[in-house]
C-alpha cells in the first residue's frame, strides 16, 4: 500500500507561485505513473499534469506553459511546479501513483494521465488559493 504525503499548498494572489511536494516513503517513483489532479467546489476531478515512467511529461491545456511536473526518485518526491498562478486555479490539488509498471504509462493511452480512475492509490489532498 503506497501512502502519498502531499505538502506545500496555500494563499497566494494572482501572479504568484507555489511548489506542491508529494512524497511517498519507502517507494521508489521510478516504475510508476504518477499524476495531480484537482477539484474545485461543485466541479469535477480534472487531471492537471502527469509523468510516465521515462520522465515524460503531459499536461492539460489550461496550465501548459505555467505549470511543470516533476520526480525526484532518489528521494521518492514527486512535484508541481506552479507559476502565472490564476484565480480559476483555485482547488483542492491531489496527487496520484498508479504501479508498479512494467510498461509505459501511455500504453494506457495518451490521456491517461487525466482519468482518475487509473490511479490506484492517492493523497489527501492540499488546498491551493488564488485570489485576484
Amino acid at each position: 500500500q503506497v501512502q502519498l504525503v502531499e505538502s506545500g499548498g496555500g494563499s497566494v494572489q494572482a501572479g504568484g507561485s507555489l511548489r506542491l511536494s508529494c512524497a511517498a516513503p519507502g517507494y521508489t517513483y521510478s516504475n510508476y505513473c504518477m499524476g495531480w489532479f484537482r477539484q474545485a467546489p461543485g466541479k469535477e476531478r480534472e487531471g492537471v499534469a502527469g509523468i510516465d515512467t521515462d520522465g515524460s511529461t503531459r499536461y492539460v491545456d489550461s496550465v501548459k506553459g505555467r505549470f511543470t511536473i516533476s520526480k525526484d526518485n532518489a528521494k521518492n518526491t514527486l512535484y508541481l511546479q506552479m507559476n502565472s498562478l490564476k484565480p480559476e486555479d483555485t482547488a483542492v490539488y491531489y496527487c496520484a501513483a498508479e504501479g508498479p509498471r512494467t510498461r509505459a504509462c501511455s500504453n494506457a493511452g495518451g490521456s491517461w494521465y487525466s482519468h482518475p480512475g487509473f490511479f490506484v492509490y492517492w493523497g489527501q489532498g492540499t488546498q491551493v488559493t488564488v485570489s485576484s
